[in-house]
């Protein structure tokens, strides 16, 4: 007999996407940790000894793009996208025209994706040849995270799309 304190039931095989949302929380995390470290003793080096750490901006600068598309990515299968679901939650109670309208909507997302990663792949092969003036990092890097998650969110809405996924009206924020 299983219990809830039973220690069989930590050997279950984590899901794929839970295994993605921890990654990305941990990445978020690990950019968000370096940053405040970072700029904690840039500040402290500036005001207590009246110098600094050039890079520390630069890096803040980066880190702050990178958790912010990673973000973006970790959040489109939550649900947690600003949403306007009146429209929505009229027609939920007639299957056909919200199968429609959830199909142009998934669509629409798609066409959205397409356009930021072509922009931003446009910006990752303009800075494939340039460099940070301080740390000397590719300055492609800073549009690259969101090339990445254009195509993330791209291939998800596309995904549900095939699936037939039903749109979640059920969010957790307060609907106007």
């Amino acid at each position: 007999m299983n219990t809830p304190t039973d220690s069989s039931d930590s050997a279950a095989p984590v899901p794929p996407a839970n295994r993605l949302t921890k990654t990305a929380e941990a990445l978020m995390a690990a950019c968000l940790g370096v940053m405040a470290v970072a700029v904690f003793v840039n500040v402290v080096l500036r005001y207590g000894f009246g110098s600094g750490v050039v890079a520390s901006e630069e890096l803040s600068r980066l880190l702050f793009v990178w958790m912010v598309f990673i973000g973006a990515a970790a959040a489109y299968p939550a649900g947690e996208h600003m949403a306007f679901t009146t429209l929505a939650g009229m027609l939920a109670r007639r299957p056909v025209a919200f199968g429609v309208l959830t199909a142009v909507i998934r669509l629409l997302v798609i066409a959205a994706c397409v356009m930021l990663a072509w922009g931003a792949w446009q910006q990752v092969v303009v800075g494939a040849d340039s460099h940070s003036v301080v740390l000397g990092y590719s300055s492609a890097l800073l549009p690259l995270p969101a090339f990445l998650c254009a195509v993330a969110i791209g291939v998800m809405a596309l995904v549900e799309l095939i699936q037939r996924k039903p749109l979640d009206l059920g969010h957790g924020a307060e609907l106007e």
